[in-house]
């Protein structure tokens, strides 16, 4: 067998692997709804658990593949991570209380319109060029917003003040991690590591004084639901979706993205009988669509999760950082 048919096929291999590896993670953390939603906790009480479990998730995986020291940074790296902290923690706390105002499901495919303001704000801030395919997305994108939020239900009641809340939530919460992402592509010195885990070190030391004022969680169940936002959902799911990445295209990254919004849909019908009208699996689809054009763009180039995933080829987001929630 020539090197040329044995390359092929370890490429191949990789890149089956990098499926499945994302695949998991984006399934994994289609999950977290139901984690929050357990747990029974004000939003920042499950911001400062997630981030805390993370935090030591995080350092036990840097600890046994020697990697902690990447997180030694200085001067601009250091206020770019720490920025890209404060904002993601602002998104977690955002997404977290818009799911206890809309559902799982609702939050979860509206806080994925992310890819679309790092778009345009890149077009915007970096004069970046928008195609004709990008620029075509974008309304195609917001009307299959309108459709998966639920803004042109017109049965009377659908939409309450709450619900509305939550929406305004989840999209203030998608901007914020749109500039994490332009943040890590500004600062292409520091590893997905790194800022995953100065984000959680950010969350756990600025959101520390939340539980001893407003009480810890009662002993019980509860504390499993909160370990596993850390240690599931930021821990491991940040190791399955980078191990991915560094072995995948970014044309398959950009569509695998879907697969967490689409599994938090399935977990929000299946354990909670929230199920999606056929209008809103509409603007589901809509989105998709609209979101894997834009993001098409990206893959000659590299794209920033390709750039992180070649930098950092055994498993190193978002962002892309991780994922927006």
């Amino acid at each position: 067998m020539d090197t040329d048919t044995c390359a092929s096929r370890r490429g191949a291999h990789a890149e089956r692997d990098g499926f499945w590896l994302m695949s998991a993670g984006g399934a994994l953390l289609g999950t977290l709804g139901v984690f929050v939603e357990e747990a029974g906790q004000a939003p920042l009480t499950a911001v400062w658990f997630r981030c805390a479990f993370g935090l030591l998730a995080l350092l036990a995986w840097g600890a046994a593949t020697r990697r902690l020291g990447e997180l030694r940074l200085r001067g601009r790296m250091l206020a770019a991570a720490l920025a890209a902290g404060a904002l993601v923690v602002f998104n977690w706390v955002s997404f977290f209380a818009a799911i206890g105002w809309t559902s799982i499901a609702v939050a979860t495919v509206v806080v994925h319109v992310q890819p679309i303001w790092v778009m345009l704000i890149g077009a915007w801030w970096w004069r970046e060029r928008i195609s004709p395919r990008q620029a075509l997305a974008v309304p195609v994108a917001l009307l299959g917003l309108a459709l998966a939020s639920g803004l042109l239900d017109e049965r009377p009641g659908a939409i309450g003040q709450d619900y509305l809340l939550g929406l305004a939530l989840c999209l203030v919460g998608s901007l914020t991690y749109a500039l994490v992402t332009l943040l890590a592509k500004a600062a292409q010195g520091v590893g997905s590591y790194a800022f995953a885990s100065w984000q959680c070190g950010v969350g756990a030391v600025a959101l520390a004084w939340w539980p001893w004022l407003h009480g810890w969680p009662a002993p019980g169940p509860a504390w499993g639901w909160l370990m596993g936002l850390g240690v599931l959902h930021t821990g491991l799911a940040y190791v399955l979706m980078y191990a991915g990445m560094a072995r995948l295209p970014t044309a398959r990254i950009a569509v695998l993205q879907f697969v967490y919004p689409l599994a938090a849909v399935i977990v929000d019908q299946t354990v909670y009988g929230r199920a999606l009208s056929a209008l809103l699996w509409a603007g589901v689809l809509l989105m998709g669509l609209a979101l894997w054009a834009a993001n098409r763009r990206a893959a000659p180039a590299g794209g920033e999760a390709g750039k992180i995933a070649r930098r950092q080829p055994a498993a190193s987001h978002r962002s892309a950082p991780e994922s927006p929630s």
